[in-house]
């Protein structure tokens, strides 16, 4: 199926597996650039991890945190819209592992407890639920799952980058093209959902969360890609030092492709 043919699916989960059916989960994180995203995620996670805490993966993908939440000992629930994602994820797990995996959709979590998880992550489902009302029963049932002192993580994809890194990476011709708007520079009416800086921190104010960080989780690494996939070892952690210095400063927030935020009830 082509992407035009994606675009005109109305039911919101029957094009997300349309998208994944093109787009192979499973290698996204499989290059130096693609680590970036993930170890900086992990990296602000583990801050505020301790042994005991159950995590739960909403919109799980094919189970890269799971998996490795897991493998650290932690109980898990993973739960994923996309079968093909499922069944690939219950593929990796070990039976040292506690890792139970469930498909569903993030808007309709009912069976999970109230107040029954330390952390949890949310990294797929924003990138995907077009309409406002849609996001924020995402992130109430996020909310509605979580201890009073948990921790709950939300992932963007930036507006503002995705226009630098399209243009210059991918496609020159799309600053001219139909999905970019450029009075006010916005991408609109392509697969996913772009979220400006500022978007992201009213849809989560608005939702009654208190925002307690704010991390460009990959910065400049699509667009660098080719460099940063050459680096050798030394070169390429001495990168990512300087990437997690950059990366919570807050003039650097709007450079990142994708935004991970943190936050608490």
């Amino acid at each position: 199926m082509k992407l035009e043919e994606i675009s005109k699916i109305e039911k919101a989960e029957d094009k997300v597996t349309a998208i994944y059916d093109i787009f192979d989960e499973s290698t996204r994180l499989s290059t130096k650039a693609a680590q970036v995203e993930f170890l900086t995620t992990i990296r602000q996670i583990e801050k505020h991890l301790k042994p005991g805490m159950k995590i739960l993966d909403l919109g799980a993908g094919t189970g890269e945190y799971s998996l490795y939440f897991a493998k650290k000992g932690f109980e898990v629930t993973a739960i994923e819209l996309v079968e093909k994602h499922v069944k690939q994820m219950k593929e990796k797990i070990h039976p040292d592992m506690s890792l139970e995996v469930f498909q569903g959709n993030a808007m309709d979590i009912s069976r999970i407890e109230d107040i029954s998880f330390d952390v949890v992550l949310c990294f797929g489902p924003l990138y995907h639920l077009a309409k406002e009302e849609d996001r924020m029963q995402c992130i109430k049932e996020v909310k509605r799952v979580c201890k009073d002192t948990g921790k709950m993580y939300f992932a963007f994809i930036s507006n503002d980058m995705v226009i630098t890194t399209e243009t210059m990476c991918y496609n020159p011709g799309f600053i001219k093209g139909e999905t970019y708007n450029p009075d006010n520079c916005k991408v609109e009416g392509i697969l996913f959902s772009f979220h400006t800086v500022e978007e992201c921190r009213a849809l989560l104010t608005d939702s009654g969360l208190k925002i307690t960080a704010e991390v460009a989780a990959d910065g400049l690494s699509e667009l660098l890609a080719d460099k940063i996939n050459k680096m050798d070892d030394e070169s390429y952690k001495l990168w990512l030092d300087y990437h997690f210095y950059c990366s919570e400063k807050p003039e650097f927030l709007g450079a990142s492709n994708h935004l991970l935020f943190a936050a608490e009830k």
